[in-house]
């Protein structure tokens, strides 16, 4: 047994980040760990039984808990995102609940050995004297694990 918490809410930091109606800028928010009914429940959604693409913005919308200083995230949010934020939280929500981390798999450019990076805090598993820049996308390489083929199952390309 793991003397470790079990964590269920994950900080992230939008790309771009989203602009209310009053002006202001969100890009700091939270999200938990998705439940079953979380996928489930958008199925029975008119919305998604036209367009199965839809299912990402309601899953989304359910599991993001937190944006800047807004109350709630509704699908009309998700649906007013960048497309660049909406792909980061469909690869962060894929992270988080198929592995339980916010850590991605990379390979050393130097020697090709694989490890860890921690996109959250930035740290740099493999070797701490080499500075990865966490939480911006495309800064470090999409996970090397079979969670792409889940994405592209729920996110219509």
């Amino acid at each position: 047994m793991s003397d470790e918490p079990f964590q269920t809410e994950f900080e992230f930091t939008l790309p771009r980040g989203y602009r209310d109606d009053e002006g202001t800028l969100h890009r700091e928010g939270v999200m938990r760990l998705a439940r079953a009914a979380d996928e489930i429940k958008p199925l029975n959604d008119p919305r998604v039984q036209s367009n199965p693409a839809y299912q990402t913005v309601l899953v989304l919308a359910e599991a993001i808990t937190g944006l800047g200083s807004m109350e709630e995230v509704t699908p009309a949010v998700v649906e007013d995102l960048y497309v660049s934020d909406l792909a980061y939280l469909q690869d962060l929500y894929e992270r988080v609940n198929e592995r339980g981390t916010d850590a991605v798999d990379v390979a050393c450019p130097e020697c090709g050995e694989r490890f860890a990076v921690d996109r959250g805090s930035g740290a740099h598993l493999h070797d701490a004297d080499v500075p990865v820049p966490g939480n911006t996308l495309g800064t470090i390489p999409r996970p090397v694990t079979a969670g792409g083929l889940r994405r592209r199952r729920w996110r219509q390309r």
